[in-house]
């Protein structure tokens, strides 16, 4: 995209240059997609008839550690909106800093969340200093690729479905003026799901009102247009489809039922942005949760029954949507391929150590990851039980525990089940390994801690005099201990690490097989694919082809439930488990 347009908001449409202008967009998180695959992607929105990339901005993911700023390899903002450019296309972009996106924490930092005193998403001065810090670099990337400075970005949104948070104006306020003052002169948005309450308290003046919603599209066009009287209708997530937990069916949407609303969308007039386009991947410990009662984490598949699948072919409803969109803009003549079948093969594994260096620290109680400063997935608990036994009770496991005495498994605790004791036999010494699988995205829960939270006892006595291990799943990945290393320190508990390698003519998308493994991480090459669980309904786990090697390739497994066969197997087609329409 070359030269200098004005993007603005007109009485009935958004103008380009003057003249009115649809906006056709899908969502495509840069984060979550890796980015030897975005000009890819880019293209394939182009050839479905899409005029305009819409992502996120993950805080968490440019600033995992405070005061630690990243915007390069995955988090390069601004070469992916460079590349939308490149291909002859606008963008949104939606920094937050919350952000929901089924991604862990809401885009919220840990460290952010952890803070005493911190106030989210409000007018609270300390959230507000670090929120204000965020957004400038944000907009350092943003402002200069600006349409009205050469740049494809048209529209930058304020917050995130605010109105089903809270009401805070003050807040809002903040933000347009942060944005404003940051050299953002397009035009702003806000978003919420069409009811009055909602829009009316997440609405602030100075940002235009958009909706999400994925059907019923007249009548909330219509609520939507009584909160917005003036300027054009937009839908700016429409739900083609829905994420997936662990332990339910793989969630997806007829083509022709979701066609058939977007054509009542794109009749009425409105603009539109698919959210997903491409859902892409929670790689590494990304995802996130829902907790309205019951703790439900996130699978790491981010497929969202979108157009574009999770391996980046067009699906059903990429062909079925497309049809529409021809009815009132032109679409090229281009259609995208589609991939073949994935190599299927297997390869042996061999156990290696477990053992990584780790820094064991002394409590009272058992710390929180937080207290811990622990940012990845695992945390061994030990205390002494001085030849005692009885009911083992825990004020809350967040989020899935295996409890050993002596180094001999004796259950496991659920937050999803609503598990909090069980028995423990008499002994010397008990080990608890928590895994956080996955922080909780939305409304009150954003940012609780995570790990054993007390009080902690024993036959009703309290458990004192803790270690706490962290584990770093990513270095027990990397492990390269022998074989009979590994068996001399094997402890008969949990985590195990296996590992193999295979070859490969040319580096090609992979499916690796989850379905005989009861729950843990794998990862290939040092990249780690995610986790796995024999819950379901996902099955496999997505390999691009952009982390493999011509030549040979490392796979790791870390398995924490069981070991049944020292074996991977690759497969042709992606399983995510039984479908519910």
């Amino acid at each position: 995209m070359t030269g200098e347009q004005r993007f603005a908001i007109g009485e009935t449409d958004f103008l380009l240059d003057g003249e009115p202008f649809r906006v056709l967009a899908g969502a495509l998180h840069y984060f979550r997609v890796h980015p030897g695959q975005w000009a890819d992607r880019i293209r394939k929105a182009r050839l479905m008839g899409l005029n305009t990339i819409e992502t996120y901005v993950a805080w968490n993911a440019h600033e995992p550690v405070r005061g630690e700023w990243d915007a390069t390899g995955w988090n390069d903002l601004g070469a992916f909106l460079d590349l939308v450019a490149a291909e002859g296309m606008h963008a949104i972009v939606r920094p937050g800093p919350y952000i929901c996106a089924e991604w862990h924490n809401g885009g919220l930092p840990v460290w952010l969340t952890a803070l005493e005193g911190v106030g989210l998403r409000r007018s609270e001065p300390l959230y507000l200093a670090e929120v204000t810090a965020y957004l400038e670099r944000v907009y350092e990337i943003v402002a200069p690729r600006q349409i009205d400075r050469g740049g494809p970005v048209i529209l930058v949104q304020i917050e995130n479905e605010y109105g089903a948070y809270a009401s805070d104006t003050a807040y809002l306020e903040h933000l347009v003026r942060v944005t404003r003052d940051a050299g953002i002169t397009v035009p702003l948005t806000t978003i919420d799901q069409p009811t009055d309450q909602m829009l009316s308290d997440g609405s602030v003046a100075g940002a235009h009102l958009t909706g999400s919603f994925g059907s019923r599209a007249a009548e909330r066009l219509a609520t939507l247009r009584r909160h917005q009287p003036t300027g054009p209708l937009m839908c700016a997530e429409f739900w083609d489809g829905w994420f997936d937990w662990w332990g339910n069916a793989h969630h997806t949407t007829p083509a022709s039922a979701s066609a058939a609303e977007l054509d009542a969308l794109l009749a009425a007039g409105a603009s539109v942005n698919f959210y997903m386009f491409h859902g892409g991947t929670n790689f590494g410990l990304t995802n996130g949760a829902n907790d309205k009662g019951r703790y439900l984490p996130i699978v790491t598949s981010y497929d969202y029954d979108a157009p574009l699948d999770e391996r980046g072919d067009p699906t059903e409803k990429y062909f079925a949507f497309r049809d529409v969109i021809a009815k009132y803009a032109s679409v090229p003549d281009e259609l995208p391929a589609t991939s073949g079948p994935a190599p299927e093969f297997e390869i042996a594994l061999e156990a290696v150590g477990a053992a990584v260096a780790a820094s064991v620290s002394r409590h009272e109680v058992p710390p929180t990851f937080e207290e811990l400063g622990h940012l990845s997935a695992l945390v061994s608990y030990e205390t002494d039980l001085d030849g005692r036994g009885g009911v083992l009770r825990l004020g809350e496991v967040r989020d899935h525990a295996w409890v050993s005495v002596d180094g001999v498994s004796v259950g496991t605790l659920s937050r999803t089940r609503h598990e909090d004791a069980l028995v423990v036999p008499a002994g010397r010494r008990l080990r608890v390994l928590v895994e956080e699988q996955g922080r909780v995205n939305y409304d009150v829960r954003l940012g609780e801690p995570k790990g054993l939270i007390g009080p902690v006892t024993l036959a009703g006595a309290s458990l004192t005099g803790w270690t706490a291990t962290p584990i770093d799943v990513a270095a027990l990945g990397a492990s390269r201990t022998d074989a009979a290393a590994a068996a001399s320190s094997n402890t008969g508990v949990a985590p195990f690490v296996l590992r193999g390698s295979f070859v490969l003519d040319e580096p090609t998308d992979l499916f690796l097989d989850t379905s005989g493994w009861g729950k843990g991480f794998a990862q290939v090459n040092g990249f780690l694919l995610g986790r796995y669980w024999s819950s379901g309904p996902q099955r496999t786990l997505y390999v691009p082809a952009a982390v493999l090697n011509t030549g040979e390739n490392v796979v790791v497994v870390v398995e924490l439930d069981r070991v049944t066969e020292a074996v991977v197997r690759f497969v042709a087609q992606p399983d995510l488990g039984p479908r519910e329409e």
